[in-house]
């Protein structure tokens, strides 16, 4: 089975940061991503939509040094679906894809010529879980900091 995403498109806001009390940073951010259609009277239209994104430890870290509002990316992940509670106790459910390497594709952020870089998840010893699995003590500490943000 293959659980995969990949968006290229523009931040709409710069990414919202925590750091859980674990000390675990978590990067929130919503990418847009565009097409163009005729319709059905020969018309050009442009339909936009709106993906929320997170991203955890050392790629939370990079979102927050390199991606500000309109920043280009071309990020790969997975799609992930979360139950949780609001303030008043409403069930509410969320989807966002769970980012495991992103691209920052416009333009210089650290001085680099080249102005492309490529952040990925670290790797994590063999004694820990690979990047794209989270253990239950992850859904735990969302749970207990009251994502989403």
């Amino acid at each position: 089975m293959i659980n995969k995403v990949t968006l290229v498109g523009r931040l709409g806001a710069d990414p919202e940061i925590r750091t859980l009390g674990s000390g675990v940073m978590v990067a929130k951010f919503s990418v847009a991503t565009s097409e163009s259609y005729k319709d059905r009277s020969g018309q050009w239209q442009e339909e936009t939509q709106w993906h929320d994104v997170v991203v955890w430890r050392n790629l939370a870290e990079r979102a927050q040094t390199y991606l500000r509002k309109g920043s280009m990316i071309y990020l790969d992940g997975k799609l992930t679906h979360r139950k949780w509670q609001d303030k008043d106790g409403n069930p509410r459910r969320t989807t966002e894809v769970v980012g495991a390497f992103f691209r920052v594709l416009d333009g210089k952020r650290d001085g680099n010529d080249d102005g492309n870089d490529d952040y990925a998840a670290a790797p994590e010893s063999p004694a820990e879980r690979t990047h794209t699995e989270r253990s239950g003590q992850d859904r735990q500490l969302e749970a207990e900091e009251d994502l989403p943000f």
